[in-house]
């Protein structure tokens, strides 16, 4: 991560792609300052990788258990966080933490449905929520015109399989219906708050990954999650008030909503 002086918050950090983002934000030439690795359970096994990089950064990383579909979780780690980050604020969310559940229109329940809402819409609106004031007060504290990762912004992880414009080209190979709809959702999530505080200069966008070889994503991926963090870093890092609102892949294409 280039940005300067960074305070970030990562959800879904003890695994895949949002572990990789820790590594890569602490091992940067110009590391953060503070960086919220959040997860639900920081002392369970699937959290080691992520402790043991704790302990070697004891003074960047900061654990925090928050899980996404739970609201009081959220809101004990986002009084946690504020309290650490100060008058500073939080100068980037990452909503990084999905649910994937595979299955067409015949085969998914309605449970499965409302776990991918749960997870995937609802999780990210909650988190950037109680997150907000802290965003507030990061874009405040900059007080520079303009937008950008380094001062205030929140970018959430989704997926080329969300767009409208691909389900013809792509849902015979993966119907994952209820993790389109899903990843639809908060696609038009981002835009809805791309508006609402374009006025406070919070920037917004969503990511695609690509189809990264993960625990979600399989070992079929076509890439291995350093190369695709390090894409989107590099397009987090230069984000700016023109791409607000934006859906982009980890190489900068812009894709079709």
């Amino acid at each position: 991560m280039a940005a300067k002086a960074c305070s970030v918050l990562i959800t879904g950090a003890n695994r895949g792609l949002g572990l990789e983002m820790v590594k890569q934000m602490v091992g940067s030439p110009r590391p953060v300052h503070q960086l919220f690795a959040c997860c639900r359970d920081p002392d369970g096994p699937r959290a080691d990788g992520l402790r043991d990089l704790a302990k070697k950064h004891p003074n960047v990383i900061t654990v925090i258990r928050l899980d996404a579909t739970d609201h009081c979780s959220i809101k004990e780690s986002a009084k946690q966080v504020g309290s650490l980050v100060g008058k500073a604020g939080l100068n980037l969310l990452v909503n990084n933490a999905g649910g994937l559940s595979h299955g067409n229109m015949q085969t998914t329940s309605t449970q499965d449905m409302q776990a991918a809402f749960n997870t995937n819409i609802m999780g990210p609106m909650n988190v950037t929520k109680e997150f907000l004031p802290y965003l507030h007060a990061a874009a405040t504290a900059n007080g520079k015109p303009g937008m950008s990762c380094s001062k205030a912004a929140v970018v959430s992880s989704s997926s080329t399989v969300a767009s409208m414009a691909t389900v013809k080209e792509l849902y015979p190979f993966f119907p994952a219906i209820s993790y389109r709809i899903s990843r639809a959702g908060l696609n038009m999530l981002t835009l809805c708050a791309t508006e609402e505080f374009r006025k406070d200069e919070i920037l917004f966008a969503v990511l695609h990954p690509a189809w990264v070889r993960t625990d979600m994503g399989g070992e079929e991926g076509a890439i291995d999650a350093p190369e695709s963090v390090e894409g989107l870093l590099r397009m987090m890092d230069s984000l700016t008030e023109k791409q607000s609102g934006a859906f982009l892949d980890y190489e900068g294409k812009v894709l079709p909503w």
